[in-house]
């Protein structure tokens, strides 16, 4: 072989191993660009999400630690959200009107809920008049099938400030009061974080509807 045939050859060898070493970045860089296209997608599909009675979160936001107890004397925390969604409420089984017809409209919309497991869950502003049996008459008597919680000012305060929820105490008369309080329903996701917020005045089918785009789009 001559000599520039033994340098042609070299030069062809240096080629082919510098491929042969570029290749599998070429591939890992392949794949790491098709999977952020897939991750840019989805999350563009996610954020297309329009509810007709409530605004959904693209990022959904993390509570705080909190600690409640059911109507059976059990304990009820973040870990209790795990697994399924919720629909969130807080009132108190003397409200005049909001608490009821809030409880009513979202019995309504649950009847045809395409979300399995979806849990409703009721939280006493007032404990100390809603003992967990009169809880949980107050929630019979209104055909509700929510779980009813209850705990201490400094007990709700972490869920509160983590749902953006607010109460507060105002006294009637003498040994008389009552709670101007957000007439807000909250859904958490089956990580127990807050996808979206309806707003007042809510409305069964509204809430429905919203229910089905959120289980189609399986963000829950």
């Amino acid at each position: 072989m001559g000599a520039a045939a033994r340098a042609a050859r070299a030069v062809c060898d240096n080629r082919c191993m510098n491929l042969r070493r570029s290749l599998p970045v070429l591939l890992l860089t392949g794949l790491a660009g098709a999977l952020a296209a897939v991750l840019v997608a989805h999350m563009l599909a996610q954020k297309s999400v329009t509810l007709q009675g409530g605004t959904w979160l693209p990022e959904p936001r993390a509570l705080a630690r909190f600690q409640l107890t059911d109507l059976q004397g059990r304990s009820f925390d973040n870990h209790s959200l795990l697994g399924h969604a919720s629909l969130v409420f807080f009132g108190y089984s003397n409200c005049p009107d909001v608490c009821p017809t809030t409880l009513a409209t979202i019995q309504t919309a649950l009847r045809q809920s395409p979300i399995a497991n979806l849990q409703v869950l009721f939280v006493t502003l007032d404990p100390e008049r809603d003992t967990p049996g009169a809880l949980s008459q107050y929630l019979r008597a209104l055909g509700s099938t929510a779980v009813g919680l209850y705990g201490s000012a400094a007990a709700l305060a972490p869920l509160e400030r983590s749902l953006g929820a607010l109460a507060e105490r105002r006294e009637a008369l003498p040994g008389s009061y009552r709670f101007d309080h957000t007439a807000t329903l909250y859904l958490l996701d089956g990580q127990g974080r807050m996808a979206a917020v309806f707003s007042p005045p809510l409305s069964a089918s509204a809430l429905s509807a919203d229910l089905h785009t959120l289980a189609g789009a399986s963000i829950l």
